[in-house]
């Protein structure tokens, strides 16, 4: 996963700090060094680096411990900030002000604008906007069959000419029906490289259109070049923000993130997987606080929302942290979980949660298994389903002959269950120093800031 190495370096940062007795120069430069070297190594560039460590350093020197903070908590909060600043600071946010809103998507070939096209209107769908997509890739081969391709999978109305050679042409004939949708997302050409016939190209249907957003395509793969990229697109067609896609790769991802802030173009959105929904509205906030284990309580919230209803969400949120929960439950929080993504993704976001040893098979549970346990579930009885500790290795037997459902699935599911049980009792309890930590954070950090 793009950053997890820089995530780690980071955390194991903060647990320096959170065990350190004194806050003395020892520690800062220690802590300094360990910022510095985890930058480096996520490939970001070195002058970058060393600018934002001076940064850090300046402030610890110079600012005076605010009242209801300790220095260590200080001291911490500096090292959110300037990195919250270094990728952008504050989260771009695109209003829709007008119908049709026009985004138009430019990037170099094999970027990803595509299927991306389909990921930002499956965003926008979700929201309760109309959403139209418009392919004017006229030049690449199957360029218009992709499309069509990505629009029946977020089911969205796809506006293409597979004749037509001239991207322009192709809108006009488009642009009146457009006018029914409340945003209209729109593909464009790419090149191996910025040449010349792209830009004119761009600059042409940037003219016609006239775009209310243009968005820069990216890979996290292209690394510190992805500076010079922003930087040419924005001489072209005036690009007023970047996605970035393929966060979910082996790249380190880290000369992507901080070139596109450095060439003044915000990072709007960021593509985490694969699947349609793995894509998220970039804040640069939240982002740092998964890195530094803080978690990122907005992002979390915006995807239980478009997954479960708000009454369901909370009544299951309840009865998890009572640990008052059966079978049924489990499965119902496991269902819902999966609907907002990938449980690994999910336990970043939430505070605290980061720093628990959690076992690699609790989060790595498939729609496949989920619906094994189902099957297996409806030959249980109901004295088993409310109280899973009687389920002997008899009863296994029993259920997994009754259901079809392997006898080691079935031991799954009651390991699952004990496993959650756990967890509780773990979320509850201690959950060493850097969690106690961060708990006695609540409300001592700027605006934006959630733990």
């Amino acid at each position: 996963m793009v950053l997890e190495k820089l995530g780690d370096s980071l955390k194991s940062t903060l647990q320096k700090i959170a065990k350190a007795i004194f806050v003395d120069d020892k520690l800062i430069n220690e802590l300094v060094k360990d910022i510095q070297r985890a930058l480096l190594q996520a490939d970001v560039n070195v002058q970058l680096v060393f600018d934002l460590s001076n940064k850090i350093k300046d402030r610890i020197k110079k600012e005076e411990t605010p009242g209801g903070l300790t220095k260590k908590e200080h001291l911490i909060n500096i090292v959110y900030g300037e990195l919250a600043n270094f990728l952008g600071g504050e989260q771009y946010k695109i209003e829709i002000k007008e119908k049709p809103f026009k985004i138009m998507l430019v990037g170099l070939f094999g970027s990803g604008k595509t299927t991306t096209a389909g990921k930002l209107a499956k965003y926008f769908m979700k929201r309760g906007n109309k959403v139209a997509l418009v392919g004017l890739d006229t030049h690449r081969p199957a360029a218009m069959e992709q499309l069509e391709q990505v629009a029946n999978q977020v089911n969205a109305p796809c506006f293409i000419d597979k004749k037509e050679k001239s991207p322009l042409e192709v809108y006009e004939k488009n642009k009146n029906e457009l006018k029914k949708y409340d945003i209209a997302i729109i593909d464009t050409s790419g090149r191996d490289a910025l040449s010349k016939d792209l830009i004119e190209e761009l600059e042409a249907l940037n003219k016609e259109i006239n775009p209310n957003e243009r968005l820069l395509v990216i890979s996290a793969d292209i690394g510190q070049a992805a500076q010079k990229q922003a930087e040419q697109f924005n001489k072209s067609c005036n690009i007023t923000g970047v996605i970035v896609t393929k966060m979910d790769g082996t790249a380190k991802g880290g000369g992507a993130l901080t070139a596109c802030a450095v060439a003044n173009s915000p990072i709007v959105f960021i593509g985490t997987g694969e699947k349609v929904d793995d894509f998220e509205h970039f804040n640069p906030k939240g982002f740092v606080g998964r890195l530094l284990g803080m978690g990122d309580l907005e992002a979390l919230l915006e995807k239980a929302k478009e997954a479960i209803k708000e009454e369901d969400a909370e009544d299951l949120g309840k009865r998890f942290l009572k640990g008052e929960f059966n079978l049924i439950d489990l499965y119902e929080q496991m269902s819902a979980m999966k609907k907002m993504g990938s449980l690994k993704k999910l336990v970043e976001m939430i505070p605290g949660f980061s720093s628990l040893q959690l076992p690699k098979e609790m989060l790595d549970v498939q729609e496949e298994k989920l619906e094994k346990w189902k099957i297996a579930m409806q030959s249980m009885s109901k004295g088993e389903l409310e109280d899973p500790e009687i389920i002997t290795a008899e009863r296994i037997d029993r259920i997994s002959k009754g259901s079809g459902i392997s006898t080691n699935t079935i031991r799954e599911l009651i390991k699952q269950y004990r496993q959650s049980k756990k967890l509780v009792k773990m979320f509850k309890g201690s959950k060493g120093d850097m969690s106690k930590m961060m708990k006695k954070f609540q409300g001592k950090f700027p605006a934006g800031f959630k733990i």
